[in-house]
């Protein structure tokens, strides 16, 4: 399997996405494009201007709690609100998210800040998610098979960090052209033993792999075509479901004793 990264110029509000990725790579059928989420908010205008936004109560409180400006955490708390979700822990700078957004079938994101950074976006300002990150996947999708003649799979993703583990990953946000998941339940180990519970989160894997190439500093690569990758390219389009929270083996982890 090959990963490939895509360097551009710096992307700015109304840049052609499609156009600027296409004229420097040769994309192949069957190709899986991983695409950094704030790469896609960054064309889409989905930043926020921390200037214009005046915190409520909340966020004051919050936060004070946790060392951030009021105004960034106000933006934290609409756009939680936005998605359906909640705040459900505080740490140093940062406001651990609970979120449900329109169309995740299963689970809740759990990320910090909901989804918002201050990196690779201009002074003053903040940018997290598109707005509708399925519909950008998809039209993504469609502009990049035209512009190649090519079928294309695309997979949104972010940097984000893990419980228990240090530094920074990346998960998928949404897919279109591929599907998230590969059950492998049922099928033999390497003893015949039949398994049980493996499904593999394949999206997730290739976002993290993806971002090895793309880092998330002052690289100019935000987006990276994955190849060779043995995998079935399908018409699945959405959001890569989570798990619900009386499922999740890590549910008790973190759960003090009183």
């Amino acid at each position: 399997m090959q990963i490939l990264g895509v360097l551009t110029p710096l992307l700015r509000h109304r840049d052609d996405l499609g156009e600027i990725l296409t004229s420097r790579c040769r994309l192949q059928d069957g190709d899986i494009v991983i695409v950094s989420s704030k790469a896609i908010a960054t064309v889409e205008g989905a930043d926020f201007d921390e200037t214009t936004v005046t915190p409520g109560k909340n966020a004051l409180s919050l936060a004070l709690r946790c060392k951030q400006d009021p105004a960034f955490t106000e933006l934290i708390i609409r756009e939680t609100e936005r998605m359906h979700g909640s705040v459900v822990g505080t740490c140093p700078s940062v406001l651990l998210t609970s979120l449900k957004p329109d169309g995740l079938k299963t689970g809740r994101i759990l990320c910090p800040n909901a989804g918002l950074d201050h990196s690779n976006v201009q002074a003053g300002h903040v940018i997290g998610w598109p707005f509708d990150p399925v519909r950008s996947a998809k039209a993504l999708r469609q502009d990049l098979m035209k512009r190649s003649g090519k079928r294309i799979g695309v997979i949104i993703s972010d940097s984000c960090s893990h419980p228990g583990r240090l530094g920074v990953m990346a998960f998928a946000l949404v897919c279109a052209g591929i599907d998230p998941m590969r059950n492998d339940i049922g099928t033999s180990d390497l003893f015949s033993r039949p398994l049980q519970f493996t499904q593999e989160a394949i999206a997730d894997q290739l976002a993290t792999a993806a971002n090895a190439v793309m880092g998330n500093a002052a690289q100019s690569i935000p987006a990276a075509i994955v190849r060779d990758h043995g995998l079935a390219l399908t018409d699945f389009s959405g959001w890569v479901d989570g798990i619900d929270e009386e499922d999740d083996l890590f549910r008790d982890a973190f759960v003090k004793n009183t």
